[in-house]
């Protein structure tokens, strides 16, 4: 039970989509073709390889799916479906242009460093039988797709009101906004890289522009882009009381809300700053002092 536990709440979000009279059946779509695209995707190249990097591929790649389903499936207003939809397409594209980018670079036939680093939790909590748990770590990556990451985007496509939202328009601007940065912060990062190389350093710490305020500028805009689609979802949430039962309607306001709070715990502990500072600060003799100057999620001024 200690391997599959994990995947509880993940099933029941998707439960949850299911159980929605509004959301069933848009619901059921998009789970189906995420567990098909990671089964794909990810499930049979881990098994083979026994690397799990291929999530890297699948992930972002689901996010495209999600709005490709939600523009096609969709009930509510045209122009707030096309908004979401081309939110969620532009976001998981750009992410997974790149991860095709690092695959045909051949950079995938070593198991990236944030999911080396899961087989040593693994080891601390006696999880020995290595192939199944990977099988159940993936898994659990399309579950997420398939429930908590897609509710922001599902229950947009289903209001039909042609008003638009105050919380709407702040929503998207934010998403906007922390789409930008992100995409900003990665350039910065590899411009850093690429100029370090043609200068012949080596193991160099990037603290130029947004990384001077924080040591994972795009993991933070990375958690806004989905704070800025959970804002922009509420309008339709509360719409959806008139057509659910009270008990489903919380529960996918509570459902919103943990997306959020998923998200800040993956791109914090899981597979984001601290599986990736484990590494750094092993590589990089300066990183130690840049982790004591800088903060580490949130931007903000130097540290003295």
């Amino acid at each position: 039970m200690k391997y599959f536990s994990p995947l509880l709440v993940f099933i029941l979000g998707w439960a949850l989509l299911l159980a929605s009279n509004s959301l069933a059946f848009i619901g059921l779509t998009n789970g189906l073709l995420q567990l098909l695209l990671f089964f794909l995707v990810v499930c049979i190249p881990t098994w083979l390889t026994s690397r799990m990097s291929y999530v890297d591929i699948a992930w972002p790649w689901g996010l495209v799916l999600i709005g490709i389903v939600t523009l096609l499936l969709n009930e509510g207003n045209s122009a707030r479906v096309v908004a979401v939809s081309v939110a969620y397409i532009f976001a998981g594209g750009r992410m997974g242009i790149g991860a095709l980018q690092m695959w045909k670079a051949g950079m995938l036939k070593r198991e990236l460093p944030r999911y080396e680093y899961q087989k040593h939790r693994w080891k601390t909590a006696g999880k020995t039988n290595v192939t199944l748990i990977m099988q159940v770590e993936v898994i659990l990556q399309g579950l997420a797709n398939a429930s908590f990451l897609a509710m922001p985007a599902l229950i947009i496509a289903t209001n039909s009101s042609s008003s638009i939202s105050f919380l709407e328009v702040l929503g998207l601007s934010i998403w906007l906004s922390a789409f930008v940065l992100e995409s900003i912060a990665d350039n910065q990062k590899l411009a850093f890289l690429k100029a370090m190389k043609k200068e012949g350093k080596r193991k160099q710490v990037c603290n130029i522009g947004l990384w001077k305020y924080s040591r994972h500028p795009n993991y933070f805009a990375e958690w806004m882009v989905w704070n800025g689609l959970i804002i922009a979802s509420i309008p339709s949430w509360l719409a959806l009381y008139e057509n659910e039962s009270l008990l489903i309607w919380l529960l996918l306001g509570c459902g919103l809300l943990f997306a959020s709070r998923m998200m800040y715990t993956t791109l914090v502990y899981y597979t984001g700053a601290v599986p990736a500072e484990y590494y750094s600060v092993q590589k990089r003799p300066e990183y130690k002092k840049y982790q004591e100057v800088t903060n580490r999620f949130f931007p903000g001024p130097k540290k003295s």
